[in-house]
């Protein structure tokens, strides 16, 4: 018996019924792109105004430790937090936040609140809440978050 040979697949160039068209996916890989490259500098300026809020003072130090990244990479992304005028820093002093850095930092912070408590309200333990709201909360739209504030006062 000879092996069985495919036959030659059949050019089809139509997508399936199930997958976007190209510009929606497209715009939808690049919004996840850019969440990814802010997430980052959202992440620090929250921290930072923690840090600032408990302890007075925000040490790159500090920082990484916080983050689990090394010193090095803490110190070049506060210096992309500068660059984008986000944060300060002065000698033996630490790291600030400008007005801007501030308001992106209480941004984020409501943003995370309401993910968790959105986990919470479906059952998802505090804990877990709290780590999976830190991915979620920088990919979620204005419309999502409406919709997850929506839910919760219901």
């Amino acid at each position: 018996m000879s092996p069985a040979v495919p036959r030659k697949a059949q050019r089809n160039d139509a997508p399936p019924a199930d997958l976007p068209t190209e510009l929606v996916q497209a715009r939808r890989f690049g919004k996840a792109r850019s969440a990814q490259s802010t997430a980052i500098l959202e992440d620090y300026v929250e921290l930072i105004a923690d840090l600032l809020a408990g302890t007075g003072e925000a040490r790159p130090t500090d920082i990484a430790r916080r983050l689990g990244v090394s010193h090095a990479t803490a110190i070049k992304t506060i210096s992309r937090l500068k660059k984008a005028g986000l944060a300060t820093s002065r000698p033996y002093r630490g790291v600030f936040l400008t007005e801007q850095g501030q308001a992106l930092a209480e941004r984020s912070h409501a943003r995370h609140r309401l993910v968790v408590d959105l986990l919470r309200a479906v059952g998802v333990p505090p804990e877990a809440a709290e780590a999976d709201a830190e991915g979620m909360e920088h990919h979620c739209s204005e419309t999502t978050l409406k919709a997850f504030a929506q839910f919760l006062r219901s």
